[in-house]
């Protein structure tokens, strides 16, 4: 009985598993040491010289600094200016001087949440990358990276956080600009920057109401009552007109907002006479607005009177707040767009000239909700929604190129930056894509399914991994869960094309075949893994597998520590970052093993035990694996073929399995496959699969049979 015991006790722990073990230990005793929080930094450090300082004032907010009775510079926070969130879906919040001549004197990091920088970077890389804007000035043209551009200044990247960075350019340069045009140190010269768009009146397309909004021409904000209760918490209004659990989720407003000059929506909404009418009454410079809603809040509101103004609504273009007034008001009453729901209130307001609307630009649409608490006292809450117009319906004019670029959202001009990067994913990931297509017909050939497979790792580990740092983290689950709980934004994860792109990948695969083409396939460190282990298997470094009784057990650590980092993530998500060092993949992919040495060590030894045990870590430990388990369960079909004799007697390609996903009764467990294929090229060998080989035998033998029957009748 003993024996039954210490025999796998002592095969688990040795080589292929106490070294990764003892690496853990050796990281926990010393990343304390390594993960120091960012700290806000006095101002005294960007103006040494300087005396005193200011308050913080003024739009935007920003603090005059003083030698003696001289101002010397202004101090502001790029938080309070320009919240621009990073890939953590949080801003980062940076403490910036400039002189009153418009040079940047000096940058300090105040906080961040960005998951590369908190564990992966030290803080001395990232002060030595905003050093590089002292000097330069606010109106430069800053281009993060490599890469020269006509009428661009060049500062460096930092390795492993490329995206991070481009946020923080925009933040410092958005943040110093707003502040050297309110101090009069530069001319705002943003109006001026492009002429307005036309819109392309000779373009008509007869469409409909699910069509118009689900090309973006027609917008939508709907708020539902809890949320406008929460807009309220903590002022005077808070326990004013407040909705029952059953009203909770009953629509405040439904409001649809959508641009009417373009034919292709005013007509198809208001039909070819009243939209006709329209544009005769509009002078040139003036545009129409279509606002139409259901809900208990009106957004005209009933204390508008003749003469005055509509104080529910604001549009909002190029910082510039544009109101309406009765004048600017048609009431709307018949609409004819095939499929539109019915509305209790609809309306027209034109902007008028003075403002410059331009339809090519995108706006902001402003609702102020209102709830009184006196007689003549009130709380205001305002909710703000966007609308761009489809690209199809206006002509921008012709003016520099550099200038439309340098209006684009960030994550915009990070696509356009990557073209080719990107077309080379997306063609690998078809590659992929087809490769699973045909798997079938690749079993049948089982050295170019080997070769396909090999190259692949090779293009996995070099080129999404080393070069375009596309390694997936449990980090990324966190922040899309943290980011489903507050407010979700779609540029938070299109800023980064590498991983979006494989996200929905990933996303799309696990619905058609599980983690694991993910996991044995597009995983930079599993890709190492098995590469190391090719290499091993070539030069017969025996290979050491756990005993089936023990590795049932161990592979449920991976879920756990799933759980345990899940749980941490709902207090802190920056402390679950932190404890997210576990996966080896920000040392070995991102930073590519420069890093301190208890991290190097740690992934080093889960790459040593993968040469004696195929993927020890992607088995036993990989929170992100245990992850793409959980919604694997979802995939629609069963791509893995097996038959009946399968584990029962035959037990061959579960002998085979390097992952060891083939339980005894010669079932694949699906959260546990890699998706290698090794087992479906076992399953179409005639020569190699027991029931096939039976088969095969007895069809030469009846072969034989008729054969030699055939030569005795010739006889």
């Amino acid at each position: 009985m003993t024996n039954f015991f210490y025999k796998p006790l002592r095969r688990m722990l040795s080589a292929p598993a106490i070294l990764p073990c003892l690496c853990f230990i050796i990281y926990l005793l010393f990343v304390p040491l390594s993960l120091n929080a960012a700290q806000a930094l006095p101002w005294k450090v960007i103006f040494p010289d300087a005396t005193h300082i200011g308050k913080f004032e003024g739009t935007p907010p920003a603090a005059t600094v003083f030698h003696g009775d001289k101002p010397v510079g202004y101090l502001f926070r790029t938080k309070q200016i320009a919240p621009i969130p990073a890939y953590s879906g949080k801003p980062m919040d940076m403490l910036v001087g400039i002189d009153p001549e418009g040079r940047i004197i000096g940058i300090r990091v105040l906080e961040h949440h960005e998951p590369i920088l908190l564990v992966g970077i030290p803080e001395s890389t990232l002060n030595e990358f905003v050093m590089q804007y002292v000097g330069k000035r606010v109106d430069d043209r800053i281009k993060v990276g490599a890469g020269k551009r006509s009428g661009y200044v060049n500062v460096d990247a930092i390795t492993g956080a490329t995206v991070t960075v481009i946020v923080m350019n925009e933040a410092i340069l958005r943040s110093a600009r707003e502040v050297a045009i309110s101090k009069g140190i530069i001319a705002d010269t943003r109006a001026l920057d492009r002429p307005a768009a036309r819109v392309r009146t000779e373009l008509f397309e007869s469409t409909n109401w699910k069509e118009l909004t689900g090309n973006g021409a027609i917008r939508r904000m709907l708020l539902v009552r809890e949320e406008v209760d929460a807009a309220f918490k903590g002022t005077a209004a808070e326990d004013i007109d407040l909705a029952t659990a059953d009203e909770a989720k009953e629509p405040f407003i439904d409001l649809f907002y959508a641009y009417l000059n373009a034919p292709t929506i005013g007509r198809n909404l208001l039909g070819e006479s009243q939209y006709n009418w329209l544009m005769a009454e509009l002078k040139t410079g003036e545009h129409a607005i279509a606002l139409l809603a259901n809900g208990i809040y009106s957004f005209k509101g009933s204390g508008y009177v003749r003469g005055g103004i509509f104080d529910r609504i604001l549009l909002r273009q190029n910082e510039r707040d544009i109101s309406f007034r009765d004048i600017d008001y048609h009431r709307l009453s018949d609409v004819y767009a095939e499929g539109m729901p019915e509305f209790s209130e609809m309306a027209i307001f034109i902007v008028r000239e003075p403002y410059q609307f331009d339809p090519g630009r995108g706006w902001e649409l402003d609702l102020l909700v209102k709830k009184q608490t006196g007689p003549l006292d009130s709380v205001f809450s305002s909710f703000t929604t966007t609308y761009e117009i489809p690209e199809a319906y206006v002509e921008l004019a012709e003016v520099d190129a550099e200038l439309i670029a340098a209006e684009l959202p960030i994550w915009r001009q990070v696509w356009q930056e990557k073209t080719f990067e990107i077309a080379f994913l997306v063609l690998g990931l078809a590659a992929l894509t087809i490769i699973m297509t045909l798997q079938d017909w690749l079993a049948h050939f089982p050295r170019l399914l080997n070769n396909l497979r090999t190259g692949f790792l090779v293009y996995t580990l070099l080129y999404v991994g080393w070069y375009l740092l596309g390694q997936l983290s449990i980090v990324n689950v966190f922040t899309f869960s943290s980011s489903l709980t507050s407010k979700f934004r779609w540029d938070t994860f299109l800023i980064d094309p590498t991983m979006f792109i494989l996200w929905v990948f990933v996303a799309a695969s696990l619905l058609l075949w599980g983690r694991g083409v993910y996991c044995g396939w597009l995983c930079p460190f599993g890709a190492l893994q098995k590469l190391v282990n090719q290499i091993a298997r070539y030069f017969n470094v025996v290979q050491l597998q756990l005993p089936q009784i023990i590795h049932d057990r161990l592979w449920g650590i991976k879920y756990l520590i799933l759980m345990v980092l899940f749980a941490i993530s709902l207090e802190s998500l920056a402390t679950a970052e932190r404890y997210a060092e576990i996966e080896p993949f920000k040392t070995s992919i991102t930073l590519r093993f420069n890093r301190e040495l208890p991290f190097v060590l740690y992934a080093l030894g889960l790459v040593v035990v993968s040469a004696f045990n195929c993927k020890f870590y992607c088995k036993y430990i990989c929170p992100l694996g245990a992850a793409l388990a959980v919604p694997a369960k979802l995939s629609l079909v069963n791509w893995l073929r097996r038959r009946k004799e399968c584990g029962s007697p035959c037990q061959t390609c579960a002998v085979e399995c390097e992952i060891q996903a083939i339980n005894d009764r010669g079932e694949i467990q699906i959260n546990e496959c890699h998706y290698c294929m090794d087992c479906q090229v076992t399953y179409w060998n005639e020569y190699k699969c027991p029931p096939l080989v039976v088969r095969r035998k007895k069809h030469e033998r009846t072969g034989q049979i008729k054969q030699e029957l055939g030569a005795e009748s010739i006889d």
